[in-house]
Order: structure tokens, then sequence, then C-alpha cells
């Protein structure tokens, strides 16, 4: 089971804050054990949303709206996906996950659709299309920073 997991971002991360070293360095640790446990896919931290943009769907219209984005505490500030056997599982991995934030913080985790998800929506012809562009994607190299 394939899973989202979704850093809440805070007030301090809004402001573009930077972690302590501390922080940084716990995370790394975790995320190195993530590793070596086979879970983590990827993960990053995400810029304040005063450098993101929105656009909304409306019919065929498009509307570019700019950051920042008002409820702070239903942004997303980091994540990662990661591949664990249950939500048991990536439940006990969160919990073992050090503070993300100088204060109170939240992670959320959440399920991704798998090709079965879909039914019968899901024709032979979508599926290998999928298959084909994923194959794609996990040759490709991204180079750090970009």
């Amino acid at each position: 089971m394939r899973v989202m997991v979704l850093v809440k971002a805070t007030a301090e991360s809004e402001r573009g804050e930077m972690p302590p070293t501390e922080l940084l360095e716990a995370m790394g640790r975790y995320n190195e054990e993530l590793a070596n446990a086979g879970i983590m896919l990827a993960g990053e931290g995400l810029k304040p949303s005063s450098q993101g943009k929105r656009v909304a769907f409306d019919g065929t219209g498009r509307t570019v709206i700019d950051g920042p984005f008002a409820a702070t505490s239903e942004l997303v500030a980091g994540f990662w996906l990661w591949q664990v056997k249950d939500m048991a599982e990536a439940v006990e991995w969160v919990k073992r996950c050090p503070n993300p934030m100088p204060g109170p913080s939240e992670i959320e985790i959440r399920p991704i659709y798998e090709a079965a998800d879909f039914g019968e929506a899901l024709t032979p012809e979508i599926a290998a299309a999928e298959d084909r562009l994923r194959e794609r994607l996990a040759g490709r190299q991204v180079p750090p920073g970009g």
C-alpha cells in the first residue's frame, strides 16, 4: 500500500522560518531509517504558500491565484511518499517521527489510489498507458535541486 504523508504547515513554516540544525539532523536520521526500512519512496519540504500559485478550474475557464493562501492549518509544508503494508504500519512510522515543527504540528496520512480502486472505469488500454508512463518516469533521473 502506498501512502502520502503530509506535514501540515504552521505559522512559522508559512513565514519561511528555517528549522534549527538539531531538527534537520533529527529529520535526516529519521529519513535514513525510513530509507533503510524500504519504506520511503520520496520526500521533500515545501516553500511557503506565499511563493506558490493555485489554478482554479470552472468548466473551461482557468484562474491563477497567487499565494499566500489562508487557513494555514490546511496547507502542506512537506511530504513523504511511502510504501507500507497497511495504514497501521504508516501510523507507527509517523509516531516515531521527530516533531517536524518547532511547536505543535500535525501529520496527515492518506492512502494513494491503486489501479484496482478504479474498477471497470480503468480499461486495459488506460492501464497499459499508465504502466508505460510509470516505467518512463521510473527511468528518469532528476538532478539534485532540480
